[in-house]
């Protein structure tokens, strides 16, 4: 009589579960790399608006950008949009100051927009720095040489300037700047001078006509000390006889002194 064969125990029947396993750890594998891709192309977005940002002052240049990354783009949180997305924090009291601030660069769009015609004429023009966005005011278009009185016709150029700043919280900085050559007159016994009082008279326009807040401005003269081109050519002079109003950043406005509450 032949012995009974029983059917061997060895084969498994559960074998699919190794493969199902293995299918699970490359599907989670997937989804970890494709978490970290993203990740990594939202930094290098905000890498290249920053250098855009920080690089191109001009109307294309920022409507370029604003049609290439779009409002998706989270700028870094700044009051400003020029930063570097991998700067690090300096205290958890300055992020908080920088997570109320602003992005500058809608307010540069509609002031390149707004005074479109002012820029071609080389009368004045518009850029954003890590300490702020830089409203560059030419002399020729709105001083006198040696002399500190706002021309007439600026007067509607300055108004719409003071219309696009008026919605924004960030304290603004006027900073006279004159060439190398010395001036000496009735008015002014130096540049430094010349430069601060350009300054004051801006202000006293912007706060007392235009209702923009004593307390949002500072005064700075720089006379010849900060040019932006050389003083050896006419050219390089006009460049250099200019009032910025800059627009502060959160790292801008650090060295500014804080407004404290007078006790009573």
């Amino acid at each position: 009589m032949k012995p009974i064969q029983r059917p061997s125990h060895d084969a498994s029947h559960d074998r699919w579960l190794v493969s199902y396993a293995d299918f699970v750890t490359l599907l989670f594998a997937f989804f970890v790399v494709l978490y970290a891709n993203s990740t990594t192309n939202q930094r290098q977005v905000q890498r290249i608006a920053a250098s855009f940002r920080a690089a191109l002052g001009d109307r294309h240049a920022q409507e370029t950008l604003l049609k290439l990354f779009g409002a998706g783009v989270t700028p870094p949180p700044m009051s400003a949009s020029v930063a570097d997305p991998l700067t690090p924090r300096d205290s958890p009291e300055t992020t908080a100051r920088n997570a109320n601030g602003v992005d500058l660069l809608p307010s540069m769009v509609q002031l390149n927009k707004s005074l479109e015609k002012e820029i071609k004429e080389g009368r004045l023009e518009i850029r954003l720095e890590r300490r702020g966005m830089i409203i560059s005011l030419r002399e020729s278009s709105f001083f006198p040489s040696g002399d500190n009185t706002i021309l007439p016709n600026a007067r509607p150029t300055l108004e719409r300037i003071a219309s696009n700043l008026a919605p924004l919280p960030n304290p603004i900085r006027l900073e006279g700047h004159t060439d190398a050559v010395p001036i000496h007159n009735a008015r002014f016994r130096s540049n430094w001078e010349l430069s601060a009082a350009r300054s004051i008279a801006l202000m006293e326009m912007f706060t007392g006509d235009f209702a923009l807040p004593r307390e949002r401005m500072s005064i700075a003269g720089f006379a010849d000390t900060a040019p932006v081109a050389s003083n050896e050519t006419p050219e390089g002079r006009a460049k250099n006889r200019r009032v910025d109003i800059v627009v502060l950043t959160v790292e801008g406005a650090l060295g500014e002194p804080t407004q404290s509450p007078v006790p009573p």
